[in-house]
């Protein structure tokens, strides 16, 4: 997995690197952008193996991240997880990024819900045997052994959104439907009961990076979660 290590130059022409967040400005309006036009630019000026994330998607994240450590809602220094259910599921579209020091650790495969689309994940709820994923930001909780083998539970930071992650038991583990080799077959990834659904081979990794604390953003272009989000809106 390789870890592209970027140099952060933050506010006011600094010339030494400092830590990514700064609590004393997390309520600053223009700190989200800050941060996502520095990282944006290190990320372009550097060779990629790969897609970049959406500039407008990560600065949302971003967002999320700042207000929910500022509120003691999630750990400071933990990692940033980001999925684009934007894009069809023959695309990586999880985003890996470590806040605290500048570095983009991952980008790779992700699952959605069985009954949220085929290739494009386009239906989402937050009910209960619903088969589908939910949108919003998620707390990475504890990890266990379960029918897929390794797996992290998550709870769901958002009301009517994805509050209900836990008792629907949606959590992050590994799927033989979730690997290169699927879309080779198929044109698309497999399709999960509602979990973002990782490489079976990555899975393990995966998981220990952002375990115990962790931000998890997933994203759609869905105009209910948008313009309702009490987080994206703040």
């Amino acid at each position: 997995m390789r870890i592209i290590a970027l140099s952060w130059i933050l506010l006011f022409g600094s010339s030494f690197t400092q830590p990514i967040y700064n609590a004393a400005t997390a309520k600053d309006e223009s700190r989200p952008l800050s941060i996502v036009d520095e990282l944006w630019g290190q990320l372009q000026a550097t060779e990629q193996p790969f897609e970049l994330p959406s500039k407008d998607v990560l600065e949302l994240g971003v967002k999320g991240y700042l207000l929910l450590v500022d509120s003691e809602a999630i750990e400071e220094g933990k990692p940033l997880a980001v999925i684009d259910f934007s894009l069809p599921s023959s695309q990586k579209r999880l985003w890996i990024v470590d806040i605290s020091n500048g570095t983009l650790i991952h980008n790779g495969y992700v699952a959605h819900g069985r009954n949220s689309g085929e290739l494009m994940a386009q239906s989402f709820s937050n009910r209960h045997s619903s088969y589908m994923s939910s949108l919003g930001f998620y707390r990475t909780a504890e990890t266990y052994q379960g029918k897929h083998g390794y797996s992290l539970r998550l709870d769901g930071l958002e009301k009517g959104f994805n509050d209900q992650a836990r008792e629907r038991a949606v959590v992050i583990h590994g799927a033989d439907y979730a690997r290169e080799d699927f879309i080779k077959q198929t044109g698309r990834l497999g399709r999960s009961l509602g979990c973002p659904a990782l490489p079976t081979e990555e899975s393990k990794y995966l998981i220990d990076v952002v375990k115990e604390g962790a931000l998890l953003f997933i994203f759609a272009e869905d105009e209910d979660y948008l313009s309702q989000s009490n987080l994206i809106n703040a």
